[in-house]
């Protein structure tokens, strides 16, 4: 059985881990070693667990701690040659990643860890690169989409095939266009290499979601440009326009930022 939690989803920190019985895949490592190793023994689950790292980019509140988890859990870190090179020069990741746990891919090449059939795709965003993970296993397609400025043509095709999606829903328009943040940065996060609406996600959504879905997380969700309850209800205004009502056509959760979610079994 494939098994999926988050522990951390936002500008604090984000970190994803799919499971097995006999594998562990976790994808980014934004949240700090000894809260992970805590969120862990709570489910009654060991850090050692994880076999392999995935990262999705280079900011800060994606990759902080990956250089003291791979070392302390002597794992190896798949992303691209690009990510590499900008972890490395990131001075927030104070423990870099050693040569011999720096894993290179290349999006569209699909390969194989472990248990984990790995379909990395391109995300527009204003890091030095960034991808999103088709992850397989078991008859299971599960697919993370995070700080994505627009959707692509790559996108729209990779939420159609999703039976388990988590998607950015980042900002609510209206709380941006009146909030504190100065023009530049508006602006920054409303372009194509910014983040996504609740209305950009939920239009996705709509307009790519198929029958095979069965459950949605809106995951990195603005602290001061969002709020949990807004997200899940623009987004099921948006579905009900489109005739998808959520809870009923597919499961809606919204990932917390700073506290796990609950262990969800992903069942074909």
């Amino acid at each position: 059985m494939l098994k999926f939690i988050s522990m951390g989803s936002g500008s604090s920190g984000n970190c994803y881990f799919l499971y097995t019985d006999t594998d562990g895949l976790m994808i980014d490592c934004g949240v700090g070693v000894r809260t992970l190793k805590k969120h862990f023994h709570d489910y009654g689950l060991q850090l050692g667990a994880v076999r392999n790292i995935l990262i999705t980019h280079d900011h800060a509140d994606h990759v902080k701690s990956v250089g003291s988890l791979c070392r302390d859990l002597d794992v190896p870190v798949y992303t691209t040659s690009a990510v590499h090179a900008g972890i490395y020069r990131n001075w927030c990741v104070k423990h870099k990643i050693d040569e011999a746990h720096r894993k290179v891919i290349e999006k569209g090449v699909v390969f194989e860890l472990g248990d984990f059939r790995i379909t990395p795709f391109g995300v527009p965003h204003d890091s030095v690169d960034n991808v999103g993970y088709v992850i397989e296993h078991g008859g299971v397609t599960f697919v993370l989409v995070t700080d994505c400025g627009h959707v692509t043509d790559e996108i729209k095709e990779v939420i159609s095939r999703a039976n388990y999606l988590v998607i950015e829903a980042n900002y609510d328009a209206e709380m941006l266009a009146e909030g504190p943040y100065p023009e530049h940065l508006k602006r920054r996060i409303t372009s194509e290499s910014g983040h996504l609406s609740n209305i950009d996600c939920a239009t996705a959504l709509a307009d790519n979601a198929s029958p095979a879905l069965r459950k949605v997380w809106l995951c990195h969700l603005s602290e001061e440009n969002n709020h949990p309850e807004l997200a899940r209800k623009s987004v099921e205004s948006v579905l009900r326009s489109y005739g998808i009502v959520a809870g009923k056509d597919f499961q809606l959760e919204v990932l917390k930022r700073k506290v796990p979610s609950v262990p969800c079994d992903l069942v074909p």
